[in-house]
């Protein structure tokens, strides 16, 4: 079975996955909004998620995090109150509150992407297994990554969430090998070969 056999409830699933999902992102902006839907994700489904960006989109100036950072308890009220907006205080405080920590990445590290892509060393990670659908929701990397994370203040950024961050922005290629995406990303952007690390999630599979 491969990796890519995601149902595809509706048609935005299927552009997301053909368009987006593992595509190497290096602009921070974009990089903000992956992170912040997977987020908001948390209890809740991916597709939803979609279902519902252009409202998250309109809410957050388009996830321009320095205009975010800028926000009051008002525009608190004011995405709360907005129609088809999920309905979470918390949420959307840890929103601003990441995007605040964000500026503070991209003020040490020259950019929140070229802070985590270091921890790939720039390249496309290809884990074994992992294109014939042994893929994991959490190993060493998003464990990594995730106290980094923490550590800098983030909020929402557990293992799973990290290593559902780093498929859909492309430092990990978790298409399917038969899958026309994997090999498309491949031949476009370096990647990595390497050994399952730590992984979770996998039945029978995880590591010790």
């Amino acid at each position: 079975m491969s990796s890519c056999d995601w149902g595809f409830a509706f048609e935005g699933m299927r552009a997301y996955h053909d368009r987006e999902w593992g595509v190497p992102v290096h602009d921070d902006r974009v990089m903000f909004e992956h992170l912040m839907l997977e987020c908001m994700q948390c209890g809740l489904s991916w597709s939803l998620m979609l279902k519902k960006r252009g409202i998250f989109r309109a809410c957050f100036d388009d996830f321009d995090y320095d205009r975010i950072a800028a926000y009051t308890d008002a525009d608190v009220e004011r995405i709360l109150h907005t129609d088809g907006m999920i309905r979470s205080r918390r949420k959307v405080e840890a929103v601003i509150h990441n995007a605040r920590c964000f500026q503070r990445v991209r003020e040490a590290h020259g950019s929140f992407c070229a802070w985590l892509w270091d921890h790939t060393g720039g390249k496309t990670v290809l884990y074994t297994g992992h294109g014939q659908g042994a893929i994991p929701v959490s190993n060493g990397l998003s464990e990594d990554i995730s106290k980094e994370l923490k550590a800098l203040g983030f909020r929402y950024v557990g293992p799973v969430t990290v290593y559902s961050h780093l498929q859909a922005c492309g430092l990990i290629n978790d298409h399917g090998e038969d899958c026309p995406c994997y090999s498309a990303i491949n031949s476009r952007y370096p990647t990595v070969r390497r050994r399952r690390d730590r992984e979770k999630g996998v039945p029978g599979k995880e590591d010790p």
